[in-house]
């Protein structure tokens, strides 16, 4: 499996490419802000041609070249429901810290196909499967993705869920602590020790790395692991 990632954007949003070779369609997770230069770089570096837009959530710095890269590209974008609403209003996810910032947040449209994501779902795209975990705290819509990597191991696309050492803020319109706690505890500990994440943010890491000494999982009671 190839993938390939890079930080775009002011605030640095990671956007991911998986394939399963050079020279085949891919999977596009969180164009955000000013990662369509990069990203095409990418694609024809490796001769790839997206086949799907993945949105782990709705957040501008996330979501931001979707628009264009399903236009070009001819392909739909996936979004849980909850936060579909951010693709056409920015602003509205931002409150009042972010507003000072950002003001009403970028003007931005929305791909013309966009289709729903639903909690245990799978997304079938760029002969990939992408499990679907719905995680809100972060934003009511936030989602893990799930892949299965060819070499054996599995990758999970953790957006603003889960960082190295931390864990997405909870503040922002659609963020709800109790909820992120609840995500973390029921659907991130579980996941076996060796899983490799890929964040939203910031550098990558494992499972078991943030079982053992993110301080946001620390105490959690955990469930059984996860098939």
């Amino acid at each position: 499996m190839l993938v390939l990632g890079f930080p775009a954007g002011p605030l640095q949003a990671n956007c991911y490419v998986l394939a399963s070779a050079e020279g085949a369609p891919c999977v596009v997770v969180d164009p955000g802000q000013e990662a369509v230069s990069t990203l095409d770089e990418q694609l024809g570096k490796y001769r790839l041609t997206p086949a799907a837009v993945l949105l782990t959530h709705g957040h501008f710095d996330h979501v931001f070249s979707a628009a264009h890269v399903c236009r070009t590209h001819d392909v739909p974008a996936w979004i849980h429901p909850a936060d579909r609403y951010m693709l056409t209003d920015p602003g509205a996810a931002l409150g009042p810290a972010g507003r000072q910032l950002f003001g009403d947040g970028p003007s931005m449209d929305a791909p013309e196909d966009v289709r729903e994501l639903a909690d245990g779902a799978v997304v079938e795209a760029a002969g990939l499967r992408f499990d679907v975990t719905h995680t809100p705290g972060h934003t009511s819509g936030s989602v893990l993705f799930g892949v299965e990597a060819d070499e054996g191991g599995r990758l999970l696309l953790s957006g603003d869920t889960l960082f190295a050492g931390a864990i997405g803020r909870t503040d922002l319109p659609g963020g709800d602590h109790e909820q992120m706690m609840e995500s973390l505890r029921s659907r991130v500990l579980p996941l076996d020790d060796d899983v490799v994440v890929l964040p939203g943010h910031g550098p990558t890491t494992t499972i078991g790395r943030e079982r053992a000494g993110n301080p946001f999982l620390q105490g959690l009671p955990a469930t059984d692991a996860l098939s």
